[in-house]
């Protein structure tokens, strides 16, 4: 009677903390939400295109006023981040050139302006060029300077990064600590990006800019999702969607944690549906494609790989989608020579530790083991600590007989999956 008293305890504890992991799981609610999917209206979107069609036509009747295209351009910008129209970010560069032109490059507000245009094509040399020229001006120097630590982290010239940091510290100042959580996230200082961006919103809440405030919010629910905070993660898009309901970051970010952490892929299918009406950027094809593989849709899958790939055909992509590209090619046999050279393509541009990753993964794809471990041994070891990145390591480990090290790699990417998305379990636990 004692045994099975005992065998009836365990049973009993067993369903329970399987009622709990179960409970743990469900940190999302449709109700929350659902207002913010398929809106009608886009109280942004409508303002920011008043405000271009307001300086097209006062460029139209005095064109000699250059600061008017500076203004069209910001309306542009503002477009693209608000519906993912690659057009309207192009058409933004065009005016900034134009307000550059008239001024002979010598005006530190439309050079930075540029850069930024330029950061956000991922063209960060000619960023660099145009912040390294405002910073030689020294209008508003500080503003410069901020930019250019988010250029040298985006090149991996992390000397640089900290020089300037040093020169910008101050523990008040909004700028400074979000590039300084920036920087510790690239250290892979969690806990620290955390603090500093949490003390940024704390600064951004008592000036009451709103922008400021949103972006913040979407910003530390990636760095909750990364720690694994993932109900303070959804809070805070959640945050971010109350103060603007057409930010498809946050539904994004909403999106995956119902995805990745809930497994409810049909859920996170609906509500990626709902935000490509309302924004095009091709990443919302990848991403459902993921989720379509996932639950065995393969044809579904291969037809959305399709319509991303048309989508970046267009040429005003640039570079944008390099890394999608790369990692989509070297999966497919007929592309796998082509994402070597796009990999390569990328390190020349922008020679940082995830940039030789994709290069060592090309070469892995290609069968080329020992390069890739040439590769991924100078550059990426102990370098990052990007669960993407760690994966590509432990398989190239494995492929070359370093099978012990590759489970070092492995025991650590058990605790990545959310971050890397349920369909890599399999993968990580047969490493």
């Amino acid at each position: 009677m004692k045994y099975f008293q005992l065998i009836l305890m365990i049973v009993t504890f067993s369903l329970t903390i399987s009622c709990n992991t179960e409970q743990t799981k469900q940190v999302t609610n449709k109700q929350d939400y659902q207002a913010y999917l398929n809106l009608e209206d886009n109280t942004s979107l409508d303002i920011a295109k008043e405000d271009l069609e307001f300086w097209t036509d006062k460029i139209h009747v005095t064109p000699n006023q250059y600061p008017y295209y500076s203004k069209m351009a910001a309306a542009n910008s503002t477009i693209f981040k608000l519906t993912g129209d690659i057009d309207q970010l192009k058409k933004a560069e065009e005016n900034l050139i134009l307000a550059n032109t008239k001024t002979n490059f010598e005006n530190s507000g439309y050079l930075r302006a540029l850069a930024r245009n330029y950061i956000s094509q991922h063209r960060f040399k000619q960023a660099l060029g145009l912040l390294l020229k405002a910073e030689e001006n020294g209008e508003h120097l500080n503003r410069t300077q901020f930019m250019l630590v988010d250029v040298y982290l985006e090149l991996g010239e992390l000397d640089q990064v900290e020089m300037y940091l040093s020169k910008l510290k101050n523990f008040k100042d909004f700028d400074y600590l979000i590039r300084l959580s920036k920087y510790n996230d690239h250290l892979g200082n969690l806990d620290k990006a955390i603090l500093y961006l949490e003390n940024a919103l704390a600064i951004a809440e008592s000036s009451n800019n709103q922008n400021l405030i949103q972006w913040n919010y979407t910003n530390l629910a990636d760095y909750y999702g990364h720690a694994g905070r993932i109900k303070d993660s959804y809070n805070a898009y959640l945050k971010a969607l109350a103060i603007n309901p057409n930010n498809s970051y946050a539904k994004k970010g909403i999106a995956w944690i119902v995805y990745s952490y809930e497994r409810n892929p049909e859920e996170a299918l609906r509500i990626l549906d709902a935000i490509s009406k309302e924004n095009t950027s091709p990443d919302y094809f990848l991403l459902k494609s993921e989720i379509a593989g996932f639950i065995g849709n393969i044809v579904e899958k291969e037809k959305l790989e399709q319509k991303y790939l048309s989508s970046v055909s267009n040429e005003n992509y640039g570079a944008m989608y390099a890394k999608y590209n790369v990692l989509l090619f070297a999966d497919n046999a007929d592309k796998k020579q082509q994402a070597i050279e796009l990999a390569k393509q990328e390190v020349m541009e922008r020679p940082t530790t995830q940039s030789y990753d994709l290069l060592a993964w090309s070469y892995y794809k290609n069968g080329e083991f020992q390069k890739a471990l040439e590769i991924t041994k100078e550059f990426v070891i102990n370098k990052t600590f990007e669960p993407e990145a760690l994966l590509h390591t432990a398989y190239i480990l494995k492929a070359n007989g370093e099978k012990s090290e590759a489970k070092k790699i492995k025991e650590e990417l058990l605790g990545a999956i959310y971050e890397l998305g349920p369909a890599s379990e399999n993968e990580i636990r047969n490493i």
